[in-house]
């Protein structure tokens, strides 16, 4: 019966050895075809046969970064151990390192742009550990991948043209496009249509380089400015909720933050001890509970936070309510050291 049941598991194991070989030469056949297609729509954006053939022509189907798209950690860690995880002591320590090595830079950089250094040096080092995880992928074949997937491909597809364009008027080194599995760049993991929009050619040498120290901090700070970050405003603060506060201003997703109010307002709904008493009441915030619909049986009211117009700028850099908070919660970290 054993030599039964194994000579069944191995024909088993066959079986889907073909099945996934045929299939992966179908998705490759596929991929190939969509290049033919992709060729004539940027073609058709200005894009010259030159600078296709020099970036997608040799494109490959890379079906790990669907595994990545289909899986991420802000959909399922919960709150405080994304948050301990992105905030440790030893990427304070490293953040402090980085701008003592850079300090000329980063504080001109702040003053210019009017964006403070604690949050510049939070965000790189959340997104790339400043500049050390910058990512491998071929940005190429990773958009043209996304691009080709159902699930967002008219993002992504906006995405590789825009980039295309860059290559294309030699603003970015094609040869250089190595990074995030999505296709961010650099050290603070810019998307090309960000790269496009807000990257800044700061030491003037006619080429955008986003993994250089001055090119990526300008960019950086020069991004958060024009979405709208205000200097030494808040960003968030904990809070414990009452049982009567209605489900309604409860905020679970990062897409929009809805039914926001004055602190006046919502304030009856807020245990009050150790709540900050310098906040002016007639700031406009909203409610989060980021742990409600993600992690299982989650309390409904913890954790929950008060969030301010800072904390919906981030949201702009990445739609994840986790990123967010970790995000100025190491710049209040750094604010404590520096």
């Amino acid at each position: 019966i054993l030599k039964i049941y194994m000579k069944i598991i191995k024909y088993l194991l066959l079986i889907n050895l073909i099945f996934f070989k045929v299939s992966y030469a179908d998705i490759n056949n596929e991929f190939e075809i969509w290049k033919k297609n992709f060729k004539s729509l940027a073609l058709s954006k200005g894009i010259s046969e030159n600078t296709f053939n020099l970036t997608i022509k040799d494109a490959t189907y890379l079906p790990n970064v669907i595994k990545y798209d289909r899986y991420q950690p802000e959909f399922y860690e919960d709150t405080k151990t994304y948050i301990d995880k992105r905030t440790s002591s030893k990427k304070l320590n490293q953040g402090l390192d980085l701008y003592n090595k850079n300090k000329v830079l980063i504080n001109e950089v702040e003053v210019n742009f009017k964006v403070e250094k604690e949050l510049l040096l939070a965000l790189m080092g959340i997104e790339t550990n400043f500049g050390k995880y910058v990512g491998k992928m071929d940005i190429l074949s990773s958009l043209a991948t996304l691009s080709f997937d159902k699930r967002r491909s008219q993002f992504f597809t906006n995405e590789l043209i825009t980039l295309l364009k860059l290559i294309e008027l030699e603003k970015v080194d094609h040869k250089s496009l190595y990074g995030s599995w999505a296709g961010a760049f650099g050290f603070f993991q810019f998307m090309p249509s960000t790269i496009d929009n807000y990257a800044i050619d700061y030491n003037d040498n006619e080429q955008i380089n986003l993994k250089n120290n001055i090119d990526a901090f300008a960019s950086a700070a020069n991004y958060l400015s024009k979405i709208g970050w205000k200097s030494n405003e808040p960003c968030f603060y904990k809070v414990k909720l009452k049982d009567n506060i209605p489900d309604k201003f409860l905020n679970t997703s990062a897409q929009k933050i809805k039914n926001k109010k004055k602190i006046k307002t919502l304030i009856k709904y807020i245990d009050q001890n150790n709540f900050p008493k310098s906040l002016n009441l007639n700031s406009i915030v909203g409610i989060i509970t980021p742990d409600k619909d993600i992690v299982d049986n989650a309390d409904k009211l913890k954790p929950a936070y008060i969030i301010f117009s800072n904390y919906e700028v981030i949201l702009k850099w990445n739609r994840s309510l986790r990123f967010a908070l970790a995000v100025c919660t190491l710049k209040e970290k750094f604010e404590n050291e520096l």
